[in-house]
């Protein structure tokens, strides 16, 4: 599964050696199961196989980012885009077996693009209070010559109850200063650091500081739609808090267990095809050893591409 790439290619790709060492870890349900057995795991099943043998009330914070209403391949596995209706009726499918197991305070996060986005609210809304619509910035796609080029998708925020986690100062944003304003002499609103003039700012729901994961960048799978750890990171610091329970039902190559982990969070997913479970297995193998995420640092979001540039020290 190994494959040539440019020297400064950062891709995550699988070795033979790879797959015969992180086989063993992903786990198959045949019977209802404890909380306790699924826990840190990557389930390696269709997940309509599984939400009837996950515990009750086991989850606190679940991100889902399902197959779009297009055709899309994902490795061994084709889906295609269907009439309205069909795709509406596969969301309820799943959408409806999730209050059984989230908690009374969960949050629930569910992503789309604008095609299905009212789909997916309509959807939610029967089970779940609706909180917002978060807009984020794809600065990568493809162009078009009789249409705007598509660069944003959304999440929904919905809750179970009007009691839920939403830890405003953990998801602040730092912002340069380019005009900073004094009164006597004094910052208003912002601070003075060696590294620059900054302002740590409220969260909303437009987000254009998100770098979708590239060729370059040490998260980069194959998977063709990944979300960049530092949009789920933001989804998790939010609505949860450190040792909650995270599910993602569907993992691709395990970005939100990844986060999760990193961010001291509980975890399991799910995945239908075995090389994302496996990348998935790499990913938080690596995790273990550098829990960095990109564009996250001192406590704060950074905007895109940059970051605090006082030397660390040793």
């Amino acid at each position: 599964m190994t494959k040539r790439t440019a020297p400064r290619n950062r891709t995550l790709t699988l070795s033979e050696e790879d797959c015969r060492r992180l086989q063993p870890r992903l786990v198959t349900l045949n019977r209802p199961c404890r909380l306790g057995e699924i826990l840190g795991r990557t389930i390696h099943q269709d997940v309509m196989e599984v939400f009837d043998l996950l515990p009750e009330k086991c989850v606190d914070l679940l991100i889902a980012d399902p197959p779009y209403n297009r055709r899309k391949t994902f490795h061994t596995i084709t889906f295609h885009a269907s009439e309205e209706e069909r795709y509406r009726n596969w969301l309820e499918g799943w959408v409806s077996k999730l209050p059984r197991i989230l908690r009374p305070a969960a949050t629930v996060y569910v992503c789309c693009d604008w095609q299905c986005s009212q789909t997916v609210y309509t959807v939610l809304s029967r089970y779940f209070r609706m909180r917002n619509r978060i807009t984020w910035e794809r600065e990568k796609g493809r162009g078009a010559h009789s249409n705007w080029k598509n660069a944003h998708e959304d999440i929904w925020f919905a809750t179970m109850s009007d009691k839920y986690t939403f830890n405003l100062d953990a998801v602040k944003v730092k912002r340069k200063v380019l005009a900073p304003y004094r009164v006597e002499g004094q910052p208003k609103d912002w601070s003075e650091e060696t590294s620059g003039n900054y302002r740590t700012t409220h969260p909303s729901n437009l987000w254009t500081d998100v770098t979708v994961p590239f060729w370059s960048m040490q998260e980069n799978t194959d998977h063709p739609t990944q979300k960049p750890e530092k949009l789920i990171a933001k989804l998790i610091l939010a609505s949860s808090n450190e040792g909650d329970v995270v599910f993602d039902p569907f993992s691709g190559s395990g970005t939100t267990s990844v986060t999760a982990k990193k961010l001291n969070r509980c975890f399991f997913s799910v995945e239908r095809d075995g090389m994302y479970c496996l990348l998935a297995e790499k990913r938080l193998e690596l995790a273990g050893r550098n829990p960095a995420i990109q564009g996250y640092e001192d406590g704060v979001f950074w905007e895109r591409n940059t970051t605090p540039h006082r030397k660390k020290e040793e």
